[in-house]
């Protein structure tokens, strides 16, 4: 038996999409799937790990966790909306200069989710960057370079 489909409608990274989605699937399911947007990961599917962060009316949020039609009309915006006109963003850039990317499966969460951080908190202290990231889990690496990435950002774009 297949679940009748419901449309909605998205802005992600400023362009509108009518989509037809199931009820039961997340959000994250629709970015992934429906949309090729593949730079936010999927990992745990229980918000534990961050790795799905994006934002969603400027908020962030595991999108794991949200069923996609909670979004119905938001605007989203996942780590492919934060670069511009093909150049990265300072925070972006500042994890490469910085080595902050090992693996690269948490980076999308945690760039969005430092993103946030700046958002609310341009000059954060080294301890607010750490408890800004606290969501998001990095499996290979040491948050010592994310961590210090976030502080140049913070820094350059002021």
């Amino acid at each position: 038996m297949q679940t009748a489909k419901v449309p909605m409608t998205l802005t992600v990274n400023g362009q509108q999409h009518a989509l037809e989605v199931a009820p039961h699937h997340t959000l994250l399911d629709v970015l992934r799937k429906a949309l090729a947007l593949t730079g936010t990961k999927e990992c745990c599917a229980e918000g534990e790990c961050g790795a799905c962060t994006i934002l969603v009316n400027g908020r962030a949020i595991n999108s794991c966790l949200m069923l996609a039609l909670e979004a119905d009309g938001s605007e989203i915006t996942t780590i492919e909306g934060l670069a511009v006109g093909g150049q990265l963003s300072p925070l972006q850039a500042a994890f490469l200069e910085k080595g902050a990317v090992q693996c690269g499966f948490c980076t999308p969460g945690m760039i969005i989710s430092a993103h946030y951080l700046l958002q609310q908190n341009p000059q954060p202290s080294e301890a607010e960057v750490r408890e800004g990231l606290a969501g998001n889990l990095c499996r290979c690496a040491g948050y010592s370079r994310i961590i210090e990435a976030v502080l140049a950002a913070a820094k350059e774009q002021n």
